[in-house]
Protein backbone atom coordinates (compact mmCIF):
# COMPACT_ATOMS: atom_id res chain seq x y z
CA UNK A 1 0.00 0.00 0.00
CA UNK A 2 1.58 3.23 -1.20
CA UNK A 3 1.77 6.37 0.89
CA UNK A 4 -0.41 9.27 -0.41
CA UNK A 5 1.45 11.67 -2.70
CA UNK A 6 1.47 15.35 -1.76
CA UNK A 7 0.42 17.83 -4.44
CA UNK A 8 -0.51 21.52 -4.60
CA UNK A 9 -2.90 23.75 -6.55
CA UNK A 10 -0.03 25.68 -8.11
CA UNK A 11 0.30 25.34 -11.87
CA UNK A 12 3.98 25.86 -12.65
CA UNK A 13 5.68 26.98 -15.86
CA UNK A 14 6.65 23.36 -16.42
CA UNK A 15 3.01 22.33 -16.10
CA UNK A 16 1.93 24.98 -18.61
CA UNK A 17 4.58 23.78 -21.05
CA UNK A 18 3.23 20.27 -20.67
CA UNK A 19 -0.29 21.60 -21.39
CA UNK A 20 1.01 23.37 -24.51
CA UNK A 21 2.60 20.19 -25.83
CA UNK A 22 -0.56 18.21 -25.07
CA UNK A 23 -2.75 20.73 -26.89
CA UNK A 24 -0.55 20.37 -29.97
CA UNK A 25 -0.53 16.57 -29.79
CA UNK A 26 3.22 16.43 -29.17
CA UNK A 27 4.28 13.29 -27.24
CA UNK A 28 0.55 12.58 -26.96
CA UNK A 29 0.74 9.54 -24.68
CA UNK A 30 3.34 10.99 -22.30
CA UNK A 31 1.16 13.59 -20.58
CA UNK A 32 0.33 11.51 -17.57
CA UNK A 33 1.01 11.23 -13.87
CA UNK A 34 1.34 8.34 -11.48
CA UNK A 35 -2.05 6.88 -10.49
CA UNK A 36 -2.81 6.68 -6.78
CA UNK A 37 -4.00 8.75 -3.84
CA UNK A 38 -2.89 12.39 -3.59
CA UNK A 39 -3.26 14.85 -0.74
CA UNK A 40 -4.01 18.50 -1.43
CA UNK A 41 -3.26 20.83 1.47
CA UNK A 42 -3.68 19.09 4.83
CA UNK A 43 -6.71 16.82 4.55
CA UNK A 44 -8.12 14.96 7.54
CA UNK A 45 -10.44 11.99 7.79
CA UNK A 46 -13.49 14.15 7.03
CA UNK A 47 -12.05 15.73 3.87
CA UNK A 48 -13.64 15.31 0.46
CA UNK A 49 -12.34 12.72 -1.98
CA UNK A 50 -12.28 13.73 -5.66
CA UNK A 51 -11.70 11.24 -8.44
CA UNK A 52 -10.00 11.95 -11.78
CA UNK A 53 -7.81 10.33 -14.44
CA UNK A 54 -4.04 10.45 -14.79
CA UNK A 55 -4.04 12.75 -17.84
CA UNK A 56 -2.11 15.83 -16.76
CA UNK A 57 -4.67 18.32 -18.10
CA UNK A 58 -7.47 16.59 -16.19
CA UNK A 59 -5.47 16.33 -12.97
CA UNK A 60 -4.17 19.90 -13.17
CA UNK A 61 -7.62 21.35 -13.90
CA UNK A 62 -8.97 19.61 -10.79
CA UNK A 63 -6.19 20.61 -8.37
CA UNK A 64 -6.17 24.19 -9.66
CA UNK A 65 -9.95 24.45 -9.10
CA UNK A 66 -9.49 23.26 -5.50
CA UNK A 67 -7.06 26.04 -4.52
CA UNK A 68 -7.25 26.67 -0.78
CA UNK A 69 -9.05 23.38 -0.10
CA UNK A 70 -7.88 20.40 1.92
CA UNK A 71 -8.82 17.29 0.00
CA UNK A 72 -7.85 13.88 -1.31
CA UNK A 73 -7.57 13.24 -5.03
CA UNK A 74 -7.88 9.64 -6.17
CA UNK A 75 -6.22 9.30 -9.57
CA UNK A 76 -7.25 6.34 -11.72
CA UNK A 77 -5.02 4.77 -14.35
CA UNK A 78 -6.69 6.01 -17.54
CA UNK A 79 -3.52 5.49 -19.61
CA UNK A 80 -3.02 9.23 -19.98
CA UNK A 81 -6.51 9.76 -21.46
CA UNK A 82 -8.96 12.43 -20.30
CA UNK A 83 -11.92 11.42 -18.15
CA UNK A 84 -14.61 11.66 -20.82
CA UNK A 85 -12.74 9.57 -23.42
CA UNK A 86 -11.47 7.15 -20.77
CA UNK A 87 -15.04 6.58 -19.55
CA UNK A 88 -15.97 5.54 -23.07
CA UNK A 89 -13.03 3.12 -23.13
CA UNK A 90 -13.85 1.89 -19.57
CA UNK A 91 -10.41 2.79 -18.22
CA UNK A 92 -12.20 5.39 -16.10
CA UNK A 93 -14.56 2.70 -14.95
CA UNK A 94 -16.02 0.69 -12.12
CA UNK A 95 -13.29 -1.94 -11.87
CA UNK A 96 -10.45 0.59 -11.93
CA UNK A 97 -12.18 2.78 -9.34
CA UNK A 98 -12.81 -0.10 -6.95
CA UNK A 99 -9.26 -1.35 -7.45
CA UNK A 100 -7.73 2.05 -6.60
CA UNK A 101 -9.95 2.45 -3.52
CA UNK A 102 -8.59 -0.80 -2.16
CA UNK A 103 -4.95 -0.52 -3.26
CA UNK A 104 -4.50 3.02 -1.89
CA UNK A 105 -6.04 2.29 1.51
CA UNK A 106 -8.64 5.02 1.05
CA UNK A 107 -10.93 3.29 3.58
CA UNK A 108 -8.40 4.08 6.31
CA UNK A 109 -7.62 7.60 5.11
CA UNK A 110 -11.19 8.91 5.56
CA UNK A 111 -14.00 8.16 8.00
CA UNK A 112 -16.77 8.67 5.42
CA UNK A 113 -17.69 6.75 2.29
CA UNK A 114 -18.32 9.42 -0.34
CA UNK A 115 -16.58 10.05 -3.65
CA UNK A 116 -17.04 13.04 -5.95
CA UNK A 117 -16.61 12.14 -9.62
CA UNK A 118 -16.73 14.37 -12.71
CA UNK A 119 -20.05 14.10 -14.48
CA UNK A 120 -18.45 13.19 -17.81
CA UNK A 121 -17.07 10.03 -16.19
CA UNK A 122 -20.55 8.69 -15.48
CA UNK A 123 -20.75 6.57 -18.64
CA UNK A 124 -17.91 4.38 -17.43
CA UNK A 125 -18.88 3.97 -13.78
CA UNK A 126 -21.71 1.98 -12.23
CA UNK A 127 -22.41 3.74 -8.94
CA UNK A 128 -24.42 0.76 -7.68
CA UNK A 129 -21.55 -1.68 -8.29
CA UNK A 130 -19.00 0.67 -6.71
CA UNK A 131 -21.14 0.88 -3.58
CA UNK A 132 -21.61 -2.88 -3.50
CA UNK A 133 -17.94 -3.73 -3.99
CA UNK A 134 -16.26 -0.99 -1.95
CA UNK A 135 -18.87 0.59 0.31
CA UNK A 136 -18.22 4.03 -1.21
CA UNK A 137 -21.08 6.14 -2.52
CA UNK A 138 -20.55 7.90 -5.84
CA UNK A 139 -21.62 11.52 -6.22
CA UNK A 140 -21.35 13.28 -9.56
CA UNK A 141 -20.08 16.84 -9.50
CA UNK A 142 -20.19 19.40 -12.30
CA UNK A 143 -18.99 18.88 -15.86
CA UNK A 144 -16.17 21.40 -15.44
CA UNK A 145 -13.66 21.39 -12.60
CA UNK A 146 -13.81 25.20 -12.45
CA UNK A 147 -17.37 24.94 -11.08
CA UNK A 148 -16.33 22.84 -8.07
CA UNK A 149 -15.98 25.75 -5.58
CA UNK A 150 -19.63 26.72 -6.19
CA UNK A 151 -20.72 23.08 -6.20
CA UNK A 152 -19.15 22.48 -2.78
CA UNK A 153 -21.25 25.27 -1.24
CA UNK A 154 -24.48 23.31 -1.68
CA UNK A 155 -23.22 19.90 -2.87
CA UNK A 156 -25.85 20.15 -5.56
CA UNK A 157 -24.92 21.03 -9.15
CA UNK A 158 -27.05 23.60 -10.92
CA UNK A 159 -28.46 23.04 -14.41
CA UNK A 160 -25.62 25.16 -15.81
CA UNK A 161 -23.04 22.97 -14.07
CA UNK A 162 -24.60 19.89 -15.65
CA UNK A 163 -24.40 21.30 -19.17
CA UNK A 164 -21.50 20.27 -21.40
CA UNK A 165 -20.68 23.55 -23.10
CA UNK A 166 -18.87 23.68 -26.44
CA UNK A 167 -18.47 27.35 -27.24
CA UNK A 168 -15.99 28.97 -29.63
CA UNK A 169 -13.13 28.91 -27.13
CA UNK A 170 -13.74 25.22 -26.39
CA UNK A 171 -13.73 24.45 -30.09
CA UNK A 172 -10.66 26.47 -31.02
CA UNK A 173 -8.54 24.85 -28.31
CA UNK A 174 -8.98 21.57 -30.24
CA UNK A 175 -7.70 22.98 -33.53
CA UNK A 176 -3.92 22.82 -32.85
CA UNK A 177 -3.83 19.07 -32.21
CA UNK A 178 -5.91 18.39 -35.33
CA UNK A 179 -3.62 20.61 -37.40
CA UNK A 180 -0.51 18.84 -36.12
CA UNK A 181 -1.99 15.35 -36.61
CA UNK A 182 -2.92 16.06 -40.22
CA UNK A 183 0.06 18.20 -41.23
CA UNK A 184 2.27 15.39 -42.54
CA UNK A 185 -0.51 13.71 -44.59
CA UNK A 186 -1.37 17.16 -45.98
CA UNK A 187 2.24 17.69 -47.07
CA UNK A 188 2.32 14.31 -48.79
CA UNK A 189 -0.95 14.99 -50.58
CA UNK A 190 0.23 18.49 -51.53
CA UNK A 191 3.45 17.03 -52.96
CA UNK A 192 1.58 14.49 -55.06
CA UNK A 193 -0.89 17.09 -56.27
CA UNK A 194 1.98 19.43 -57.16
CA UNK A 195 3.42 16.76 -59.43
CA UNK A 196 0.00 16.31 -61.03
CA UNK A 197 -0.93 19.96 -61.43
CA UNK A 198 1.58 22.46 -60.06
CA UNK A 199 1.20 25.17 -57.45
CA UNK A 200 -2.50 25.63 -58.04
CA UNK A 201 -3.06 22.15 -56.61
CA UNK A 202 -0.86 22.95 -53.62
CA UNK A 203 -2.95 26.04 -52.91
CA UNK A 204 -6.27 24.23 -52.80
CA UNK A 205 -4.76 21.37 -50.78
CA UNK A 206 -3.57 23.87 -48.17
CA UNK A 207 -6.99 25.56 -48.23
CA UNK A 208 -8.71 22.22 -47.64
CA UNK A 209 -6.43 21.50 -44.68
CA UNK A 210 -7.06 24.88 -43.04
CA UNK A 211 -10.80 24.63 -43.67
CA UNK A 212 -11.03 21.16 -42.13
CA UNK A 213 -8.82 21.77 -39.09
CA UNK A 214 -9.64 25.38 -38.24
CA UNK A 215 -12.60 26.88 -40.10
CA UNK A 216 -14.73 23.81 -39.38
CA UNK A 217 -14.41 24.31 -35.62
CA UNK A 218 -15.36 27.96 -35.97
CA UNK A 219 -18.44 27.30 -38.11
CA UNK A 220 -19.49 23.98 -36.53
CA UNK A 221 -22.78 25.14 -34.91
CA UNK A 222 -23.91 26.93 -38.07
CA UNK A 223 -23.11 24.30 -40.69
CA UNK A 224 -26.30 22.51 -41.78
CA UNK A 225 -26.81 18.75 -41.21
CA UNK A 226 -26.09 16.69 -38.10
CA UNK A 227 -23.41 14.27 -39.26
CA UNK A 228 -19.89 15.68 -39.23
CA UNK A 229 -19.22 14.16 -42.66
CA UNK A 230 -22.24 15.94 -44.12
CA UNK A 231 -21.11 19.20 -42.52
CA UNK A 232 -17.68 18.58 -44.04
CA UNK A 233 -19.17 17.97 -47.48
CA UNK A 234 -21.02 21.28 -47.29
CA UNK A 235 -17.93 23.15 -46.13
CA UNK A 236 -15.86 21.40 -48.79
CA UNK A 237 -18.25 22.46 -51.53
CA UNK A 238 -18.11 26.07 -50.34
CA UNK A 239 -14.30 26.07 -50.25
CA UNK A 240 -14.10 24.39 -53.66
CA UNK A 241 -16.32 26.94 -55.42
CA UNK A 242 -13.69 29.73 -55.78
CA UNK A 243 -11.13 27.28 -57.20
CA UNK A 244 -13.64 25.80 -59.64
CA UNK A 245 -14.73 29.26 -60.78
CA UNK A 246 -11.08 30.25 -61.27
CA UNK A 247 -10.47 27.21 -63.45
CA UNK A 248 -13.57 27.88 -65.52
CA UNK A 249 -12.34 31.45 -66.02
CA UNK A 250 -8.92 30.22 -67.12
CA UNK A 251 -10.47 27.78 -69.56
CA UNK A 252 -12.74 30.46 -70.98
CA UNK A 253 -9.70 32.61 -71.66
CA UNK A 254 -7.80 29.80 -73.37
CA UNK A 255 -9.02 26.74 -75.20
CA UNK A 256 -12.57 26.33 -73.96
CA UNK A 257 -14.11 24.21 -71.24
CA UNK A 258 -12.62 20.92 -70.00
CA UNK A 259 -14.19 19.11 -67.07
CA UNK A 260 -11.01 17.05 -66.62
CA UNK A 261 -9.42 20.22 -65.20
CA UNK A 262 -12.33 21.14 -62.93
CA UNK A 263 -13.69 17.93 -61.47
CA UNK A 264 -10.55 16.71 -59.63
CA UNK A 265 -10.37 19.89 -57.55
CA UNK A 266 -14.00 19.72 -56.45
CA UNK A 267 -13.96 15.97 -55.77
CA UNK A 268 -10.65 15.69 -53.90
CA UNK A 269 -10.97 18.93 -51.93
CA UNK A 270 -14.50 18.16 -50.75
CA UNK A 271 -13.66 14.55 -49.87
CA UNK A 272 -10.55 15.64 -47.92
CA UNK A 273 -12.45 18.13 -45.80
CA UNK A 274 -15.29 15.73 -45.10
CA UNK A 275 -12.94 12.89 -44.12
CA UNK A 276 -10.92 15.05 -41.72
CA UNK A 277 -14.08 16.41 -40.09
CA UNK A 278 -15.40 12.87 -39.69
CA UNK A 279 -12.31 12.04 -37.64
CA UNK A 280 -13.05 14.96 -35.32
CA UNK A 281 -16.20 13.38 -33.91
CA UNK A 282 -14.21 11.99 -30.98
CA UNK A 283 -12.99 15.47 -30.08
CA UNK A 284 -16.41 16.85 -29.25
CA UNK A 285 -19.07 16.26 -26.58
CA UNK A 286 -21.89 16.29 -29.14
CA UNK A 287 -21.47 12.84 -30.70
CA UNK A 288 -21.91 9.26 -29.56
CA UNK A 289 -20.24 6.01 -30.57
CA UNK A 290 -23.39 4.70 -32.26
CA UNK A 291 -23.85 7.87 -34.32
CA UNK A 292 -20.17 7.84 -35.32
CA UNK A 293 -20.42 4.20 -36.38
CA UNK A 294 -23.46 4.91 -38.54
CA UNK A 295 -21.68 7.89 -40.05
CA UNK A 296 -18.59 5.84 -40.91
CA UNK A 297 -20.65 3.13 -42.61
CA UNK A 298 -22.68 5.67 -44.58
CA UNK A 299 -20.12 8.27 -45.62
CA UNK A 300 -16.69 6.62 -45.85
CA UNK A 301 -17.55 4.70 -49.07
CA UNK A 302 -18.88 7.92 -50.61
CA UNK A 303 -15.74 9.85 -49.67
CA UNK A 304 -13.50 7.04 -50.97
CA UNK A 305 -15.27 7.10 -54.33
CA UNK A 306 -15.08 10.91 -54.56
CA UNK A 307 -11.42 11.10 -53.61
CA UNK A 308 -10.46 8.12 -55.75
CA UNK A 309 -12.27 9.50 -58.78
CA UNK A 310 -10.57 12.87 -58.35
CA UNK A 311 -7.12 11.26 -58.14
CA UNK A 312 -7.75 9.06 -61.20
CA UNK A 313 -8.91 12.07 -63.23
CA UNK A 314 -5.84 14.02 -62.14
CA UNK A 315 -3.54 11.19 -63.24
CA UNK A 316 -5.33 10.81 -66.57
CA UNK A 317 -5.01 14.52 -67.25
CA UNK A 318 -1.32 14.43 -66.24
CA UNK A 319 -0.73 11.86 -68.98
CA UNK A 320 -2.58 13.94 -71.54
CA UNK A 321 -6.02 12.35 -71.56
CA UNK A 322 -8.83 14.87 -71.96
CA UNK A 323 -6.53 17.76 -72.90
Amino acid sequence: MDKPIQTTSTITTRDRWDHFLARFGIRRMQHLIQPGLYTLGSPDKASHVFVTGNYTLSFDALRAALAGKNAYILVLDTKGINVWCAAGKSTFGTDELVSKIKSTGLEDAVNHRRLILPQLGATGVSAHDVKKQSGFEVKYGPVRAEDLPDYLKEHRPTAAMRQARFNLGDRLVLAPVEMVNTFLPMLIIAGVMYLLGGWFNVLWTLSAWLAATLVFFILLPWLPARAFSAKGLILGAVVAIPFVIFQFTQMQNSAGYNLMRVLPVGLILTAMISYVTLNMTGSTPITSWTSVRREIIKYVPILAIMGGAGIVLSILRFFGFGN
